[in-house]
């Protein structure tokens, strides 16, 4: 497959929202919490209420960017019995009720144990858009990169404050669907305002070329996603979501996505 030729699902979320003068707003919820019915129910929920991708966390038994809301969250599911092989049936059961982008989020053992072509295969049959990988290098991706033209697929990659003018090039250049910028350098958890890096880290993203950034870790109100919306395309939400869900169940979770969706419109 030509890669010049795929059509992104992600992509095209975020582009429907920027046409009708909005910032996307993306969720995350990790596989197999509360259950896997559990997440399929507040996934949809989510996009319902406005949330243009979804992402769907595998749970991870040593988890180096996942704060202690979401940590708790996924050894919960591990303990559950979740297996990596689920996450298809997730992602068949939210593409089969809503037209929200859902991409899934991993690390890259589980990929690799798999086998990479076997799991964007699975992925890719089961209507997900792409892979969000936090641990992955587009210098050591030379298998994801096949695969996931092979398949269709959107690889998205994360930049930092910390991203050397070298490596954001790199990585920008890497990535597909958009780029995943990490506002803080930290763990996951929602937090009272957005870093003041956020802004900094997107603005080298577009000037690499990026023409979706999207900012992650430490969103959790709408005030935030407005925030966002005035320098990025997308916001990222997910300890606030994960721990609404934990503590009141799917309608909350609803409620919160309308909520954060009320951030979205740009003046």
């Amino acid at each position: 497959m030509n890669s010049a030729a795929i059509a992104s699902k992600s992509a095209a979320a975020i582009e429907k929202a920027r046409s009708e003068g909005r910032t996307a707003l993306i969720g995350y919820l990790p596989a197999g919490y509360p259950d896997v019915q559990g997440t399929i129910d507040a996934a949809v929920a989510l996009a319902e209420n406005g949330a243009d991708v979804i992402e769907i966390g595998i749970p991870y038994s040593d988890p180096v960017m996942d704060g202690q809301v979401i940590q708790t969250a996924t050894v919960q599911a591990l303990e559950n019995g979740f297996r990596v092989h689920q996450v298809f049936d997730i992602v068949a059961g939210i593409t089969s009720r809503c037209e929200a982008a859902v991409l899934v989020m991993t690390y890259w053992n589980p990929v690799m144990r798999m086998g990479v072509d076997d799991f964007s295969r699975r992925l890719a049959e089961a209507g997900g858009a792409g892979l969000i990988t936090p641990d992955l290098i587009p210098d050591e991706a030379a298998e994801w990169f096949e695969a996931s033209d092979k398949y269709g697929l959107d690889r998205v990659f994360l930049v930092a404050p910390s991203s050397t003018p070298e490596r954001m090039a790199m990585t920008v250049k890497a990535s597909r669907g958009f780029v995943y910028a990490v506002s803080i350098m930290g763990v996951t958890g929602a937090r009272t305002s957005v870093s003041s890096a956020a802004q900094q880290v997107v603005e080298a993203a577009h000037a690499a070329g990026a023409e979706r950034v999207c900012v992650g870790l430490g969103v959790s109100k709408a005030e935030h996603v407005r925030e966002i919306g005035a320098y990025a395309e997308g916001a990222i939400v997910g300890t606030a979501l994960v721990a609404t869900l934990g503590a009141e169940g799917v309608e909350a979770v609803g409620k919160l996505a309308a909520e954060l969706h009320s951030g979205t419109t740009k003046n």
